[in-house]
Parts: structure tokens; sequence; C-alpha cells
């Protein structure tokens, strides 16, 4: 349980630096969240791409932009619920 349990925190720190690198501006979030995020995308990601039929044979290009793409619709989501919406 020890290396998966550290690997997935390593995927998670990746895949979030990922998706916090494409968003513009700047994220209000800390690096826990970001981590966890990215986990979630990864997971979410990778079941995706299980179902589509991607990544058979190891690392997968297009599942990686699938879990980027997730973490950064995470990302913006936690980072936009702590604004007040000016008007």
């Amino acid at each position: 349980m020890g290396i998966s349990f550290l690997s997935a925190v390593v995927v998670g720190l990746v895949i979030g630096a990922l998706a916090r690198l494409v968003l513009p501006g700047r994220q209000n979030i800390g690096i826990l969240m970001t981590i966890l995020i990215g986990i979630v995308a990864a997971v979410v990601g990778t079941a995706v791409g299980a179902a589509l039929n991607l990544g058979r044979d190891g690392f997968s290009f297009i599942v990686l932009v699938i879990q980027v793409v997730l973490a950064a619709v995470g990302v913006s989501l936690v980072a936009g619920r702590g604004r007040a919406v000016r008007r």
C-alpha cells in the first residue's frame, strides 16, 4: 500500500501542476488541494481512458490529456468557489 499511495501522490502532484500551468491567471488554492484534485483527476481520467479502450499497453498521451483537462476543470471550480461575484 505504501508504494501505491506514494505513486498516487506523485501522479496527483504532476497532474495538478500541469492543470495549474494550462489555466490562465493565478489560482488561489494550496498545494494539498492541488494534489487531491490531481489524484481524483488521474483516477477518473484513467477510468475514462479504460472505458474508451485507450492506453491498454501502458502510457497513453490521450489519457494524460484527459487527466489534465479534468484536473484543470477541478482546479478552476475549487479556485472559483472562493471568489465573490462583483457587479
